[in-house]
C-alpha cells in the first residue's frame, strides 16, 4: 500500500487567515457587505399600547407583602394555576 503524504504538521489552534483559501482554490477578495434590510415591517395598527396596570393597586400589594400581611392561600393559588393552564389549551 502506498504512503499517503499529508504535508507539514502544524499545531492545532485558530485558523491563520494568511493561509486560508476559499473552496475551489481561487483567491477572491471579500465583497463589501450591503446595509442590512429590516426583516419585518411593523404596523402601528398592531401596537397594543401601554399595558393596563393599576399603579395604586400594585403599590398596595407591595406594601402588604413587605409588611407580611398579604394573604397567601395555597388552594387559591393552585386553582388559579390550573385555570391558567386550561386557558392556554383552549382554542380561542
Amino acid at each position: 500500500m502506498p504512503r499517503i503524504e499529508t504535508g507539514p504538521v502544524r499545531a492545532i489552534g485558530a485558523v491563520d487567515a494568511r493561509i486560508a483559501r476559499p473552496a475551489g482554490g481561487q483567491d477572491t477578495k471579500p465583497e463589501k457587505a450591503a446595509a442590512p434590510k429590516p426583516a419585518v415591517v411593523r404596523s402601528d395598527a398592531l401596537d397594543a399600547g401601554a399595558p393596563p396596570v393599576d399603579a395604586e393597586r400594585v403599590s398596595m400589594i407591595r406594601k402588604a407583602v413587605e409588611q407580611g400581611t398579604y394573604p397567601v392561600v395555597p388552594a387559591r393559588i393552585a386553582d388559579a394555576m390550573i385555570a391558567a393552564g386550561y386557558m392556554l389549551r383552549s382554542p380561542e
